[in-house]
C-alpha cells in the first residue's frame, strides 16, 4: 500500500470508521475519571470526523467500568450532534429484553435515528446470580430474548411474550417510526447462526485476528442465504485495537506499557460455571493484538485498516483507541488515526474538544 492516507476510504467507500470505547479503570485513576476520558474522546471523535462511537459494556470488574451502555450512549448522544452512538455490546442476558427494547426506541426517537444498539449474549458470569436470571437463561435463553426483542423494535403496534417471556400484548409505547438498527456481538457459530436466521449483523471483537473473523462471515452469509436474506445487504461492524505514533516501535511499546493494567482487570470475573483455567498469557496475547491490529506508523496502520476493510460484507471498523492509557496518548492517537491513518474529513480539530 502506498502513503496515501485516502487510499483504504477510496478503496471501500461504504466503511465507516468509529471509536470503540472501554472506560477502563488503571491503577491510580478513579471510576469517575475512566468514564469522564471516554466521554471526552467520544465528544473528540466527533470532532475529528468519525462516523460513530460505540461504549462497552461490564458489571463488576475494572476492566470497563460503564455497566449501562445505553445510560452513556444517551450521556453521550446529547453532548454531540452528528455522530452515531452505539452499545458494543449490552448484555442481553442481563436484560429483560422488553426492557432494553424501550429504552432503545427512546434513545432512537429522541436522536434523530442516530443510536445503534448492539447485543450480546455475555459470559457465565457472576452477573447473572446478582441479576437473578442465572446460568439457564445464559446457556438457553438468548434466543428467546432475541425473538421479543426484535419485535419490539419493528414498529409493530402490539407485542406479546414467548415461552421464556409469557407475558400477554402489550402497545409498544414509544413506537419506533422506523426499525431501531440492531448488531449482535458474536464470537461462537451458534451466535453467528442465530443472527444470520434473522439477517441481522454481526458485532465481531477485537480479540480474534482476519482469518477468524473471515470465517465467522463466511458462516453468517451462508446461513443466512439458507434463510431467504441477502447477505449483501447485511452491514457487519468489526473491533480492531488502534494505536498510532511515529514508529512501529513506538506504537508497540505504548501499547506494551498501557494494555496489561487494562487487562489485568478481566481476571476479575466470576464465573458461576465451575469452569477454571484457560486465562490468556497477558504478555504474549499483548503482543497478538501488537500484530493483528493497526499498531505503528501511520503506514502500518493504513495497511492494517486496508485489510480489515476488505472483510466481506464489514462496513463498520471499530477502533478501540484506549490502548496505551493516559489522556493526551488517546487524544493523539484519535487524531492521527483520523488525520494520518483515514483521511477523515475533520468539521473540527480534537484539541477543540472540550
Amino acid at each position: 500500500m502506498t502513503a496515501d492516507p485516502h487510499r483504504a476510504r477510496r478503496a471501500e467507500p461504504d466503511v465507516h470508521a468509529h471509536l470503540f470505547l472501554l472506560a477502563g479503570h488503571r491503577p491510580g485513576g478513579t471510576h469517575a475519571e475512566a468514564l469522564a476520558g471516554a466521554h471526552r474522546y467520544g465528544r473528540a471523535a466527533e470532532a475529528a470526523g468519525f462516523d460513530g462511537v460505540w461504549i462497552a459494556e461490564h458489571h463488576f470488574i475494572p476492566y470497563g467500568v460503564c455497566p449501562s451502555a445505553v445510560a452513556f450512549a444517551a450521556h453521550l448522544l446529547g453532548a454531540t450532534s452528528r455522530i452515531a452512538v452505539g452499545t458494543a455490546a449490552c448484555v442481553l442476558s442481563n436484560r429483560h429484553p422488553v426492557a432494553l427494547g424501550e429504552e432503545a426506541v427512546l434513545l432512537h426517537e429522541l436522536s434523530g435515528g442516530r443510536f445503534r444498539l448492539g447485543v450480546g449474549r455475555g459470559g457465565p458470569w457472576v452477573d447473572l446470580e446478582v441479576f437473578g436470571t442465572g446460568l439457564d437463561r445464559f446457556r438457553h435463553g438468548f434466543g428467546d430474548s432475541m425473538e421479543v426483542l426484535l419485535r419490539w423494535l419493528s414498529g409493530t403496534p402490539t407485542v406479546a411474550g414467548n415461552a421464556r417471556f409469557p407475558f400477554r400484548p402489550v402497545p409498544v409505547v414509544p413506537r419506533p417510526r422506523s426499525r431501531v438498527p440492531l448488531w449482535v456481538a458474536a464470537t461462537s457459530p451458534g451466535t453467528v447462526d442465530l443472527a444470520a436466521r434473522y439477517g441481522l449483523p454481526l458485532l465481531l471483537g477485537l480479540h480474534a485476528d482476519l482469518a477468524e473473523k473471515a470465517e465467522l462471515l463466511a458462516r453468517h452469509a451462508r446461513v443466512a442465504r439458507a434463510h431467504g436474506h441477502d447477505p449483501a445487504g447485511i452491514h457487519h461492524a468489526s473491533a480492531h485495537l488502534a494505536q498510532v505514533a511515529g514508529t512501529d516501535d513506538a506504537a508497540a511499546r505504548a501499547v506494551r506499557a498501557g494494555l496489561p493494567p487494562l487487562l489485568a482487570g478481566t481476571a476479575e470475573y466470576v464465573r458461576l460455571d465451575g469452569v477454571t483455567g484457560g486465562r490468556r498469557d497477558p504478555v504474549r496475547y499483548v503482543e497478538h493484538l501488537i500484530d493483528i491490529h493497526p499498531v505503528g506508523s501511520p503506514r502500518r496502520c493504513r495497511e492494517a485498516v486496508a485489510r480489515a476493510a476488505a472483510l466481506p460484507g464489514v462496513r463498520h471498523l471499530l477502533f478501540m483507541v484506549e490502548a496505551a492509557g493516559g489522556r493526551d496518548l488517546t487524544l493523539d492517537t484519535i487524531h492521527r488515526l483520523a488525520v494520518d491513518v483515514l483521511g477523515l474529513p475533520a468539521p473540527d480539530t480534537v484539541a477543540g474538544a472540550v
